[in-house]
């Protein structure tokens, strides 16, 4: 994302309200400041580390950051500690360093302000006190409204922090804890300690997803409209599965009569598991509901309402298109083959269904009344098709060996479009209940 220029930093309202003075570094000023963070310090034990930083609960620095700390950990510590400190901040690819001067700090370390001046460093002595909360909240506003303005995106996005946020997180972009933590209090979500995450991805009329996600998540939600979709993080209930808890919310909201929606519920996570993390169950939706569309599911259909799925419930589908269909069509198409080439042989003379049965059959756990009633044939058939399927492939459906391989080789089949009886490019929803998460 864009930066603002330290120069531009230091001219705004809240940070002139502190009457900064440069000390240092007057040839950086035009260096991009990505975010501004207060820090607090502490000096360790001579022989040790010189120096840590702590902000936020995070303790590391990507670069292009403005530190802001009161200097309080400054006073007794030792001249070579205080000039490691400067060099390592600079070393780091840091912004510049603001100090309050005058409550907890007397005046400046001349050691602070020579190594500075060295190095080149940028540091600056705030002379008025002016809560660092304030600094950081406005400093940060400016960033991202910046960054966002200069990207060639319409104006109603431009303001939109959550969306830019979720945009960033969904596409993998580059970006650290603290960053994601400023843009997500932009937005005002703000999920407590120990809270999870479940990312959701949300397809049909753009009104009627957002009116869904609203309904399940009330206020606590981080969420936008892209094109295709509409895209979520949630804070579920405590006290029970996350996933089931998302799942089952959207699946009351939605009316079996209302505009069809196709809805995608990641993994959870923990809200203080990082932006990684974040990332991820935003992305596991997304590839989600694109199979969701575009993959005919593996039961058969029951009506035309809301098709409601997770990552977790289409993990086979996702691990066997990683990099997306079109890219492993031709090696999913050969472990068809090998697989089941038998079966294919015979659905291609006969207009049998026997792949589906097969998947069907393995998904629920090789059992006859559970297999049947989904196929909605009788027992006595179910056998028949099993027998014909053990004899062409010369196996036994329930060795355990196989299963892995042959669900796998079921799966890959109904993913290529190979061999599939129903033969319809069509995808298969549930209506009023959702596959097993």
């Amino acid at each position: 994302m864009p930066a603002l220029t330290l120069r531009e930093i230091l001219a705004l309202d809240v940070v002139a309200d502190a009457s900064p003075e440069l000390l240092a570094g007057e040839g950086a000023l035009d260096r991009p400041v990505r975010w501004v963070l207060p820090q607090a310090l502490h000096f360790v034990r001579a022989g040790e580390t010189p120096f840590r930083e702590v902000y936020e609960g995070a303790g590391f620095l990507d670069g292009g950051e403005l530190l802001l700390t009161n200097g309080f950990a400054f006073l007794g510590a030792d001249a070579g500690a205080l000039r490691l400190y400067v060099r390592e901040l600079a070393a780091r690819g840091v912004a510049g360093l603001a100090v309050e001067v005058g409550r907890s700090l007397e005046r400046m370390p001349v050691e602070v302000v020579s190594t500075a001046r060295e190095l080149g460093f940028p540091l600056v002595a705030l002379r008025r006190v002016v809560p660092f909360v304030r600094i950081a909240e406005a400093a940060n506003r400016a960033i991202v409204t910046h960054g966002l303005a200069a990207r060639s995106v319409p104006a109603a996005r431009a303001v939109d922090h959550g969306a830019a946020l979720l945009a960033d997180l969904a596409d993998g972009q580059p970006l650290n804890q603290p960053e994601v933590a400023a843009r997500s209090g932009l937005a005002g979500f703000r999920p407590g300690p120990g809270s999870r995450l479940v990312g959701v991805s949300v397809h049909g009329p753009r009104a009627v997803a957002l009116a869904a996600v609203d309904r399940v998540a009330g206020r606590c939600a981080l969420r936008a409209a892209f094109p295709g979709d509409v895209l979520a993080l949630l804070v579920p209930p405590p006290g029970r599965d996350a996933v089931r808890a998302v799942r089952d919310a959207f699946l009351a909201v939605t009316e079996p009569s209302s505009p069809r929606l196709t809805v995608a519920v990641g993994h959870a996570v923990g809200a203080d598991d990082g932006w990684l993390r974040w990332s991820d169950t935003l992305r596991a939706a997304r590839t989600t509901l694109e199979l969701a569309l575009t993959v005919p599911a593996a039961e058969p259909a029951y009506g035309d309402g809301p098709l409601i799925t997770s990552a977790r419930a289409l993990a086979l589908e996702r691990e066997l298109t990683r990099g997306g269909v079109e890219a492993n069509r031709e090696r999913l198409a050969r472990i068809v083959d090998h697989v089941l080439g038998p079966l294919l042989d015979w659905e291609a003379l006969h207009g049998s269904d026997l792949v589906r049965t097969l998947e069907i059959h393995l998904r629920h756990g090789c059992s006859p009344t559970r297999t049947a009633a989904l196929l909605h044939i009788g027992r006595q058939s179910l056998y028949q098709r099993l027998d014909r399927i053990e004899s062409l492939l010369g196996v036994e459906v329930g060795d355990p060996e196989l299963l892995g391989e042959l669900l796998g080789a079921a799966c890959a089949a109904r993913v290529v479009g190979a061999g599939a009886a129903h033969g319809s490019s069509e995808r298969q929803i549930l209506s009023g209940r959702t596959r097993a998460a």
